[in-house]
């Protein structure tokens, strides 16, 4: 038998399969095995994605070393999703086959020194066995070394290393009758009293072993007497593999069935007809904010279970998934398994093991949950599908919807995007008949949705020293907090201010690496590049003129939280950002405390803004609605109406009613005055007006094409030989447009260019990307990086 492999090399001319002879002694070798190949004159992992019985190449060939797995880690659906994706996104099949397995399944390579006469195996350095060569680190030694290969006394021997680990645990079963531990007791010496406790706990314990051995340490009882207890035949030892829970410390009760109304009924009709059916259609479930779409979810991922199918729900941010897993888990108990980053290294393991072994049929995570080994799906879910976030941002640039296509393609199942505010791009697929338009038009419990006051800063009065939060504003707020009910309260900037100027000679306090200014971050008197993560210390004075008169302007998330703080006697305040969010467990933790009534403001970037839901919300504020209009991006008005809307939703979701404040310097501009009403279907049109005269999505597709060096004129001259291949290959109907300087046109150290194409139908241009790929891979050796982004979310 022979395996075809991709191999662990990402380059244009490894981008294909190598045809390797499959060794007789190895017999768990499948399609999805990750194995150890002879590459050149090193060993490195790759994936078989085809064995056939006949050799297609005519010499000697190669043979497999090793299977790393167990468990065949990648489902067949997965490899052949693999070649499409590479295909589709212009990127190294490799590259997709490694985003689909959580990172412990990364192979690390180590080089090791490998002696090979009696003379080199008899010196010091090595004293008879190979050595790792990171460990090498005199001079004299390197020189050895050196000597040793260049007389083939001594070889370079390339070594896999695999980091996949299950976590152990220790459990004591018992071997003999309650009634020999009775008789055992009676004869025990009178002085052996923890010998007795761990006797008495058997006794009257007998049906709960085996148990864990934390359990019985709690009880007091240690590894001696333990020992002891197995040397004695009491009991047994074993090690056993156990899968870490993300969500043990996680207080979650089983909930009731709501009952849906006649609005979730249909829809859910709708959805559940294709599950029996096994019909791979797509949805775009448009509901307001508060219109109940997450239970719809849940009786979609009932049915399919009923039909013993499987179920797939993501959603956009890290903030939302422990009050979506609550809710999931709280439905269907172990059967849900969680994927996110926010996860340790060993959780997402054992999480990915879960699924992979079939022990579990519900799978909610993020953007990656999308590659879960899930097989038998009956539904895949996506909430807030207009979030940018479902876009990765670096290799390989796949969007989790259109993966999402091709999965609910693949297993005949319906998928279901839901959103109060859908992107352009999924509205105008459903307009045109390509998804089927479902909507919610009320709100589940059948209460108004909340009032919506626009504040003019124009013409606002500002309260404190800054002019940040206005009179009208803290008033509301203060009135909210008399009330006994929260506030949530966005201003989508983090740290304490944007930039420090010298007010002597008006110099603004760059990054050194990036052509961005640098942000100040109070709590750790520090200046931070929120690109590169460059930072120093504040500055007394001046860098430039050395004057002591330096202002810090622009308000974030610490500013408003500082100034409030001194406006509002013992206000409690909760700020949630990705400051304060780093640590594992953050997100959690500040909104179970919001939730329990422990804060009287939850203070956050946008990551508050989507699916939170505390009944005691009754006012939402707005501090600067303009920030995202001040973006220069082609979708910054969708972005701005999405945001507004989406944290307007979350005021005045149970009895109580709710209240908006949005703060703006553009009241009049069309994304704010329509968010204020929630009146998406205006905005829809309006906006589509807007794309089609600036030839933008969804009436033309995009491509854009970055170039990065470290050497500016470097980077813009291979731009513009790009450039002139675009225009010469690409039909005339095309738009090619740059090459230009990025907004930020320096990140890093490094100098980013751009060309976007804008094409409704093109021809020549896979053939033409496909060529300016191979091309990449030969200029890369110059210090330069040409990057391919299929429908960017962020054009600047």
């Amino acid at each position: 038998m022979f395996a075809e492999v991709i191999v662990d090399v990402a380059a244009k001319q490894t981008d294909k399969t190598f045809e390797y002879k499959i060794p007789s002694e190895l017999k768990n070798v499948a399609v999805g095995s990750r194995v150890v190949v002879p590459f050149g004159r090193r060993k490195v992992q790759g994936f078989v994605v085809d064995i056939h019985a006949e050799a297609n190449y005519q010499g000697e060939l190669k043979e497999l070393s090793l299977v790393l797995d167990d468990q065949i880690p990648l489902i067949p659906e997965l490899v052949k999703l693999s070649e499409v994706l590479a295909r589709k996104l212009f990127t190294y099949r490799i590259s997709i086959l490694q985003a689909m397995l959580p990172s412990m399944l990364k192979a690390g390579y180590k080089k090791n020194i490998v002696p090979l006469t009696d003379s080199a195996r008899a010196l010091p350095i090595f004293n008879g066995k190979a050595i790792d060569a990171a460990t090498v680190r005199s001079n004299a030694d390197i020189l050895l070394i050196n000597k040793l290969l260049a007389t083939k006394a001594a070889k370079i021997d390339y070594v896999v290393k695999n980091k996949a680990s299950h976590k152990k645990d220790v459990i004591y079963s018992i071997s003999n009758s309650k009634k020999d531990y009775l008789e055992i007791l009676a004869n025990l010496r009178t002085n052996a009293f923890k010998q007795k406790i761990l006797l008495n706990d058997i006794i009257e314990n007998y049906e709960s072993y085996p148990k864990r051995q934390q359990e019985l340490a709690n009880l007091g009882i240690k590894s001696d007497v333990l020992r002891n207890a197995v040397n004695n035949n009491w009991l047994q030892k074993q090690e056993v593999d156990i899968y870490r829970d993300p969500t043990a410390a996680d207080m979650i009760h089983a909930s009731k069935v709501v009952q849906l109304n006649a609005e979730q009924q249909a829809a859910l009709d709708q959805i559940n007809q294709q599950i029996v059916r096994k019909n791979a259609k797509t949805f775009l479930l448009e509901g307001i904010t508060g219109s109940g779409k997450t239970e719809v979810y849940l009786h979609a991922i009932a049915e399919c279970l009923k039909n013993n199918k499987s179920a797939l729900m993501l959603v956009p941010e890290i903030a939302l998934t422990p009050q979506m897993v609550n809710q999931v888990k709280s439905r269907f108990g172990k059967d849900v398994a969680v994927l996110h980053s926010a996860l340790s290294e060993g959780e997402k393991y054992d999480e990915w093991c879960r699924i992979r072994n079939q022990e579990t049929h519900v799978v909610v995570g993020a953007r990656s949950a999308i590659f879960a080994p899930l097989t038998n799906i009956g539904l895949i879910i996506i909430d807030e599908e207009h979030e940018a976030s479902y876009k990765q941002d670096n290799t390989p640039r796949y969007h989790a919807r259109d993966v999402a296509i091709l999965r609910s393609e693949y297993n005949h199942c319906p998928l279901v995007l839901g959103s109060a505010t859908p992107s352009l791009y999924s509205r105008a697929r459903a307009q045109k008949g390509v998804y089927q338009l479902l909507r919610l038009n009320n709100r589940a419990n059948n209460k108004e949705l909340p009032k919506v006051q626009i504040i003019d800063l124009k013409k606002a009065m500002f309260a404190g020293t800054q002019f940040d939060i206005s009179v009208d504003m803290l008033n509301v707020i203060k009135k909210t907090i008399a009330k006994k009910e929260q506030v949530i309260l966005l201003l989508n900037r983090r740290g304490f201010s944007n930039f420090m100027l010298c007010r002597e000679c008006g110099y603004v306090l760059q990054c050194p690496n990036c052509d961005i200014s640098l942000n100040y971050h109070k709590d750790i008197n520090q200046m931070k590049c929120h690109y590169c993560g460059y930072e120093i210390n504040k500055p007394y004075v001046c860098p430039k003129c050395h004057s002591k008169h330096i202002i810090f302007l622009g308000s974030g998330t610490q500013k408003i939280q500082e100034e409030l703080i001194n406006m509002i006697p013992n206000v409690r305040i909760l700020r949630m950002d990705i400051d304060t969010t780093r640590k594992k467990g953050s997100y959690q933790k500040i909104l179970s405390a919001f939730g329990q009534g422990q804060a009287d403001i939850l203070l956050g970037t946008q990551m508050i803004a989507k699916g939170l839901d505390f009944p005691n919300v009754t006012l939402v504020c707005v501090v600067n609605a303009d920030i995202g209009l001040a973006v220069s991006n082609y979708n910054a008005s969708e972005k701005t109406f999405d945001l507004l809307t989406q944290v307007a939703g979350r005021a005045g979701r149970a009895d109580k009613e709710g209240l908006v404040l949005i703060q703006t310097y553009n009241p009049d501009h069309y994304a704010i005055k329509l968010a204020s009403v929630q009146d998406y279907e205006q905005f829809y049109q309006s906006e589509m007006r807007y794309r089609y005269i600036g030839n933008y999505p969804p009436f033309y597709f995009t491509t854009l094409v970055s170039i990065v060096s470290h050497n500016e004129p470097l980077a813009a001259k291979q731009a513009f030989l790009i450039k002139r291949l675009l225009t010469k290959k690409l039909s005339q109907a095309t738009i090619v447009l740059g090459p230009t300087p990025s907004a930020i046109g320096k990140i890093n150290n490094q100098y980013f260019y751009q060309i976007l194409v804008k094409y409704k139908k093109e021809p020549y241009l896979a053939e033409t990307l496909s060529y300016i790929q191979k091309y990449a891979q030969d200029i890369a050796k110059n210090d330069i990086n040409v990057y391919i982004d299929q429908e960017p979310e962020n054009i600047m």
